[in-house]
């Protein structure tokens, strides 16, 4: 009696055991078809291509380049600064000549040494606002004078590029 109990107990799972496969399967089945039918709703609804008209564009011509023998920076501009001498034998007067603009002071003082070598008495100021160490080439007490000498200065130095960005600072007291 034992086995035949046992015999249909072990029966009952298989089919117990082989209907839920199916069931899952079935479940998996729809979920499927279910997914596809959204796919191809998606398909369908898509916004159709937008027609493109081309666009003509006129030919075009080589513009006409000018040649320049120098560059020349506005001579009206002067820059006015509240700036402090740090180094230099030099005080300053009204007008000074520009040549390099630093943040660090050290990058300051490698062009101060640089201008001192050429024969130039630099002076290093700077400026508390702008947080700038200002390398000073000349200074004067008229704006003629200072713009002259800063191109002249940018004259003498034709390949340095930064020497090129010379500018004229009028100190404010």
């Amino acid at each position: 009696m034992k086995k035949l109990t046992f015999l249909v107990g072990m029966g009952v799972c298989v089919v117990l055991a082989f209907s839920s496969c199916k069931s899952s399967q079935s479940a998996y089945s729809k979920a499927y078809e279910k997914a596809k039918q959204q796919e191809l709703a998606e398909q369908q609804t898509a916004p159709e291509p937008v027609e493109v008209t081309p666009v003509v564009t006129a030919p075009v011509t080589e513009p006409k380049v000018v040649e320049s023998t120098s560059v020349e920076a506005p001579k009206e501009e002067v820059r006015h600064e509240k700036v402090t001498v740090v180094s230099g034998d030099n005080g300053l007067l009204d007008y000074s000549v520009v040549c390099g603009s630093f943040g660090i002071k050290a990058n300051a003082e490698g062009l101060k040494t640089f201008l001192e070598q050429e024969g130039y008495t630099p002076v290093v100021v700077f400026n508390a606002d702008a947080a700038m160490y200002r390398v000073v080439v000349s200074t004067f007490a008229d704006k003629a004078s200072a713009a002259a000498a800063r191109d002249a200065f940018k004259a003498k130095y034709p390949e340095r590029k930064d020497f090129q960005g010379s500018w004229l600072l009028y100190r404010v007291k």
